[in-house]
C-alpha cells in the first residue's frame, strides 16, 4: 500500500545556499502560515525565536521560551509542510553542551537548518540594558559544538553574531573570520545596513551569508547574491498581519457587528486547501469507508 503521508522530495537548505541565488524566506509561525508558504511556491520558511514566543506563549522574545517548546513547535511545522525550515535557536538554551542538546532536538523536529548566536543570554544581572557578545572563543566553542552534535550532513548550521548592531563592524569582521572555520555551513550577520558594510563583510566571510535586520537598500536580490547572501529575512509582517487580523475581526464582533457582515475573511476554497481538506477526504474513502 502506498504512503499517501510521504514527504515530497525537495531541495535542501544547503542545496539552496549552494546554487548561487539569494532567497526571500517566509516568516512562519505555525502550519497553517507554513502550509500558506509552501502553496505559494516559497523555497524556504524562517521561524524565528519572536515569532516562536508569540505562537506559544504570547509573549515578547526576552528568551522565555524553552527548548522543548521551540522543538515542539518545530516539528509541528515540519509535518505540515514539505518547505525546508530554518530555526533561529537562538544562544543553544545555554552553554556549549546545552547547544548539542538542541541541535539534537532540532535535527529530530525535522529542521532543515538552524542558528546558533554568540549573544549572552538571558539577558544578564546589571547589563545596564545592552546587549552583550559573548568572548570570540566562546562563541566559536558554540559553535562548533553544534557542528559536532549533528548527525544528519544536511543540517544547515549557521553561526550568527549581532556583532554588525551590537558592536563594530571590525568586531563583526574578527568573529566572521573565527565562526568560518568551526566547520558551519553559513555565517548569519544581524544589523548590516549598508553595502559597503557588506562588501567588507564579503571579503572575510568565505562561506554563503544570511542577513537579518539588515538596511533597506541591501533588499536587492542581485547585489545580494554577487556578494554571497543566500538567505535575505525581510522580516516578520505575515506574523504581525495575523495579529491585526484576529484583533480586528474580534473588535467588530464585540461591537456587535454580526459574523456574516465581516470582511476579509478567506474563502471555503482556501480554508480547504490549507487544512488539506482532499487529501482527508480521500484517506477516509480508503480506510473508513466499506
Amino acid at each position: 500500500m502506498p504512503n499517501h503521508h510521504e514527504k515530497n522530495s525537495s531541495p535542501g537548505l544547503l542545496d539552496l545556499f549552494n546554487d548561487g541565488r539569494c532567497i526571500f524566506p517566509a516568516s512562519v509561525n505555525d502550519p497553517v502560515s507554513a502550509r500558506i508558504a509552501e502553496d505559494l511556491g516559497f523555497e524556504a520558511q524562517m521561524l524565528a525565536g519572536s515569532t516562536a514566543s508569540l505562537a506559544v506563549l504570547g509573549d515578547p522574545d526576552h528568551i522565555l521560551l524553552t527548548l522543548s517548546e521551540l522543538s515542539d513547535l518545530a516539528r509541528r511545522i515540519c509535518r505540515a509542510s514539505n518547505v525546508p525550515l530554518m530555526v533561529d535557536a537562538d544562544h543553544g538554551y545555554g552553554n556549549a553542551l546545552n547547544v548539542r542538546r538542541t541541535v539534537q532536538e532540532l535535527e529530530n523536529s525535522g529542521a532543515a537548518g538552524l542558528s546558533i548566536e554568540d549573544t549572552n543570554l538571558p539577558r544578564p544581572f546589571d547589563s545596564g540594558k545592552n546587549t552583550v557578545l559573548l568572548s570570540v572563543d566562546e562563541g566559536a566553542g558554540k559553535m562548533q559544538a553544534a557542528v559536532e552534535a549533528r548527525r544528519n550532513a544536511s543540517l544547515l548550521i549557521a553561526a550568527r553574531t549581532n556583532a554588525p548592531r551590537v558592536s563594530s563592524l571590525d568586531d563583526a569582521l574578527k568573529r566572521v573570520g573565527v565562526y568560518q572555520k568551526t566547520g558551519v555551513d553559513a555565517l548569519f550577520l544581524v544589523g548590516v545596513k549598508t553595502r559597503d558594510q557588506l562588501k567588507k563583510i564579503r571579503k572575510i566571510a568565505e562561506l554563503p551569508i544570511m542577513l537579518g535586520g539588515a538596511g533597506p537598500e541591501l533588499a536587492d536580490p542581485d547585489f545580494l547574491a554577487e556578494h554571497g547572501v543566500r538567505f535575505f529575512i525581510h522580516g516578520h509582517q505575515p506574523v504581525q498581519a495575523a495579529i491585526q487580523a484576529v484583533y480586528s475581526s474580534l473588535k467588530l464582533l464585540r461591537e456587535g457587528v454580526k459574523p456574516q457582515d465581516l470582511t476579509g475573511l478567506p474563502d471555503q476554497e482556501l480554508i480547504e486547501t490549507v487544512t488539506r481538506k482532499h487529501r482527508y477526504k480521500d484517506l477516509i474513502d480508503r480506510y473508513l469507508e466499506p
